[in-house]
């Protein structure tokens, strides 16, 4: 048996995004069709998000996507305003912020250590979130701490824990089969995977 063709059957089925990996959006749509009613607001997955993050959200790998939606709405629930910011980047663009306060802006702070190539965030298996109160974005609260610890619930892994660069408003889906791997040995599969065509998440 083909477990990943069965997922995809069942995606299709479902009427969700079909990559094969139940993500969030297939858990819910499973439990509201085996139940017969949406999920308890209290473990509900998110629908859409606001306008600004939905464009962002829309670059993402389907199987992370639902995760951004989640982590900005849990974020409300506890009176905390958020949107997401930055997700998928093509190795170019990373280039290009990796330059600033190197090669350009030399009057900036470096804004990232990953070249195009070494950052989630060219898998899109990544994104980046921004506090707000209103229209302020809030570039440094602590807040971003209390989000973390609920993107860390959902089972996100969140850049405010890192050690060689803390990246408060980073968060990313590992893939399953990257359990175990450094970042550098994950980064390096995900390369090769890109490369070939082959899904970040396929097993």
């Amino acid at each position: 048996m083909n477990i990943n063709a069965v997922v995809r059957s069942v995606q299709a089925a479902l009427g969700v995004s079909v990559d094969g990996n139940p993500g969030p959006e297939t858990w819910r749509a499973i439990h509201e069709k085996i139940v017969g009613k949406p999920v308890p607001k209290s473990a509900a997955f998110a629908g859409k998000a606001d306008e600004r993050s939905e464009k962002t959200i829309a670059t993402l790998h389907p199987q992370v996507a639902p995760y951004a939606r989640m982590l900005v709405e849990r974020a409300a629930a506890a009176n905390i305003e958020i949107k997401i910011l930055s997700g998928t980047r093509t190795y170019a663009e990373q280039d290009a912020l990796f330059a600033i306060g190197r090669t350009k802006e030399m009057n900036r702070r470096p804004v990232t250590n990953a070249k195009g190539g070494e950052s989630n965030h060219n898998f899109g298996i990544a994104f980046d979130v921004g506090v707000f109160r209103g229209k302020d974005y809030l570039g440094d609260s602590p807040l971003y701490a209390t989000v973390g610890a609920i993107g860390m619930d959902i089972g996100l892994e969140w850049g405010g824990q890192w050690e060689s660069f803390v990246d408060m408003p980073h968060y990313q889906l590992r893939p399953d089969w990257s359990q175990g791997m450094s970042e550098r040995e994950m980064l390096r599969e995900l390369r090769a995977r890109k490369a070939s065509g082959k899904d970040a998440y396929a097993a």
